[in-house]
């Protein structure tokens, strides 16, 4: 029908994603300013989450809990172009995301925004991957989130642990 490839689609939609989340920010950080802008993203960034994790949950036929967090956050950083890896944490019951790029820091970089990367990260990263993981607590206890490294701050990666 397109002439595109699956993969090529998935790209379209990804990227049209991406931009329109920054040309977002930015249109309300012209009208308001960068602060009034960051409280309103996390707003966003309280809602979208629980939409993609109760979607990939339903798609991929996932139950809550750690096991299923863990294959639903899998899908989502590949599906947003994160290079990460996955390590189990029995002694945590728990796991350890660890990115080793990250793409909406790249986009930060790329469009002159690099300085502000540290300061939007410490809000909606912890927002998004906090939101993550109560969508997979339940029955089994909660899901807790914290983070260790991060790219933002220069630190060559970000350490991401869910566990409870």
């Amino acid at each position: 029908m397109t002439g595109l490839t699956d993969e090529q689609k998935a790209e379209y939609f990804r990227r049209s994603y991406t931009a329109v989340d920054g040309l977002w920010f930015m249109k309300v950080e012209e009208k308001l300013g960068f602060a009034e802008a960051l409280q309103l993203d996390e707003a966003v960034w309280k809602v979208l989450p629980k939409i993609q994790a109760r979607t990939l949950k339903r798609m991929m036929h996932l139950e809550g809990g750690l096991p299923g967090l863990q294959q639903a956050l899998s899908a989502r950083l590949a599906l947003e172009g994160f290079e990460y890896e996955m390590e189990r944490r029995e002694e945590e019951e728990g796991f350890a995301v660890i990115v080793k790029r990250c793409p909406w820091h790249d986009l930060m970089i790329k469009s002159g925004r690099g300085k502000l990367s540290e300061q939007v990260s410490d809000l909606i990263c912890r927002v998004e991957n906090s939101v993550w993981a109560s969508e997979f607590s339940g029955e089994g206890g909660e899901i807790g989130f914290e983070r260790e490294e991060r790219i933002c701050r220069g630190e060559g990666r970000c350490v991401l642990r869910f566990g409870k």
